[in-house]
């Protein structure tokens, strides 16, 4: 195996005292509120968790209130519907004001249209698994007590479609976004309803080597060294990589809710080193009957869209066309 240097990988630092010193630093964006500030899209915070540290960004696009404005009657149809979505970036990097996800996320609000919640869920090794997948379900219960609070969250109230929720992860934050529609089956969320999961290149693991991962062991965005360090770091103390949380292909209690599942968008890219498992999730969900849309690009590369403006687009649109769908 190359020596491939996994902490320069990820940008980070193991302290003493098993923290992580995240040495890639980014400019934070601030939300903007402000519905008379000429923005294409406006964002709020809310807080999910003191205790926790956890809370979600709100986007909202502006032609959603030029729409109702100029409508007679507001009717149930001129709603948005309303997408969670998980951050990828390895388990341990980035909170939802990192520039990166605050631009896509706006934009991915412009293009569907719909009313994007960016969940800032807590980061491995501090919060091992299943601290965002717990995240993930506070997210939610969030939402319904927005629902059903006469003075819950305005934008929520005004603009949003309940009944149409969707989970939507990139990266790892794919893998938070399957396990939390797992977790949705346990919940009586009414009235919200989970409509469908968008994975992006979601990132699952095992300790069987696959072919893609060999080839691609030295990859620049997911080298195989790097991928070990981060289940390492993100899973249980003492759980191997056959672990559900890293191999939803492993045997476990989850397989048993499969069938329940939501309809599913997934992305992968044929020069990926995770595309082998990716494929193998999307044979494992079509044999428990999950309706599943899957969308393979040969071409690409783990998280082309980040550098790739137009492949991104083209992603943006076909979850536009599930969504509308």
């Amino acid at each position: 195996m190359p020596k491939l240097d996994p902490y320069e990988y990820l940008n980070i630092r193991i302290d003493p005292d098993g923290t992580v010193t995240r040495l890639l630093k980014l400019p934070p964006a601030n939300a903007n509120p402000d519905l008379n500030s000429g923005e294409a899209v406006f964002s709020k915070d809310a807080i999910l968790s003191e205790e926790k540290n956890t809370a979600v960004r709100i986007y909202l696009p502006s032609n959603i209130i030029t729409k109702h404005a100029a409508a007679a009657t507001v009717n149930e149809k001129m709603r948005l519907p309303i997408v969670f979505h998980f951050h990828g970036c390895s388990w341990v990097q980035f909170r939802a004001n990192c520039t990166i996800l605050h631009a896509s996320r706006s934009l991915f609000a412009f293009t569907i249209p719909a009313i994007v919640i960016l969940v800032d869920y807590r980061l491995a090794p501090e919060n091992r698994l299943p601290a965002p997948y717990e995240d993930a379900t506070d997210a939610l219960l969030w939402l319904q007590k927005q629902a059903l609070d006469p003075q819950g969250e305005k934008w929520l109230k005004d603009y949003g479609d309940f009944s149409r929720c969707y989970l939507h992860g990139s990266g790892c934050g794919g893998n938070i976004a399957f396990n939390a529609a797992l977790r949705s089956l346990d919940m009586d969320l009414s009235p919200l309803k989970i409509d469908g999961i968008i994975l992006n290149q979601p990132l699952f693991g095992g300790r069987r080597r696959t072919k893609s991962e060999m080839k691609f062991i030295a990859d620049q965005v997911a080298s195989l060294p790097a991928m070990d360090l981060m289940w390492e770091l993100a899973l249980p103390e003492g759980a191997d990589r056959d672990h559900p949380f890293c191999n939803p292909m492993a045997d476990g209690p989850h397989k048993s809710k499969l069938r329940s599942l939501q309809r599913c968008l997934l992305f992968g890219f044929g020069r990926d080193p995770l595309v082998d498992r990716q494929q193998e999730f999307v044979q494992m969900l079509i044999l428990h009957g999950v309706k599943v849309e899957a969308c393979f690009d040969d071409s690409g590369f783990h998280r082309v869209d980040i550098v790739d403006p137009q492949r991104a687009a083209i992603l943006d649109e076909i979850a536009k066309g599930f969504i509308d769908s």
